[in-house]
């Protein structure tokens, strides 16, 4: 089991406003009113609804502007919660690659994170296990579920698409074999759509790497207040029709 514990006892509070991309206001049970950092810049509208539950974690460093943390919330009009950490994603990930716990990359074994080709960095390098290929490996963060559908992306990312784009260009010129993994941050998606009515750009881009090879994995999550785990595997559609 791929899990990461929250370091600490999360405290609950009431979800109010979001202040900016990255500041949320939130009402602790004791009635303060304090600012939180938000690790996640996407839109969360349908998430971050006011009056949500929402978890929060004290900051380590005692001289940080904000002093709390987001880490979860409760899925709005449903059952479980949704991480609100776009970090857990590639952490999860990187123990499961080292565990060589993934079947989807049962023939790979983990080489490095964070590997440069050219002017863009890639999450993970994979190598081949009998033999010399190669394997890129980019990860997104999903939140958006709409009625059993996991939607990516859930905000427009011209970056997410020109990653999408080059892997797809890599996997043409037959320089490496490229992967998307998606991780949703919740357990209720049944499967992996693009948002095309929220960033028809990136749709495209999905579409057209599929049809160059470009292989689409993802997995669902468990999160509670103790912590994330990496759940089971779901399907990717990467077009829409």
């Amino acid at each position: 089991m791929i899990e990461l514990s929250f370091q600490q006892n999360l405290v609950q509070a009431i979800f109010l406003r979001r202040v900016n991309r990255f500041i949320l206001e939130c009402e602790l049970s004791s009635g303060e009113i304090v600012d939180v950092h938000l690790a996640d810049p996407g839109r969360l509208k349908e998430i971050l609804l006011p009056q949500v539950e929402i978890w929060l974690e004290k900051a380590k460093n005692p001289n940080r502007k904000t002093k709390w943390t987001a880490v979860m919330c409760r899925v709005p009009e449903g059952e479980g919660y949704v991480s609100l950490n776009t970090l857990y994603p590639n952490q999860l990930v990187l123990k499961a690659f080292q565990m060589n716990a993934l079947s989807e990359f049962d023939h790979w074994v983990y080489e490095r994170a964070e590997f440069k080709v050219g002017s863009s960095r890639f999450d993970f390098l994979l190598q081949e296990k009998k033999g010399t290929r190669k394997m890129l490996v980019e990860v997104k963060s999903v939140t958006l579920v709409d009625n059993d559908v996991a939607l990516f992306p859930d905000a427009v990312t011209a970056r997410g698409a020109r990653h999408v784009s080059e892997l797809r260009h890599l996997q043409k010129e037959n320089a490496f074999e490229t992967s998307v993994l998606f991780i949703v941050q919740r357990n209720d998606a049944k499967k992996i759509l693009p948002a095309s009515h929220i960033d028809p750009q990136f749709s495209k881009a999905m579409m057209e790497a599929a049809r160059e090879g470009v292989s689409f994995h993802g997995r669902s999550c468990e999160v509670t207040p103790n912590g994330i785990t990496l759940g089971e595997s779901i399907p990717v559609y990467p077009s829409t029709h």
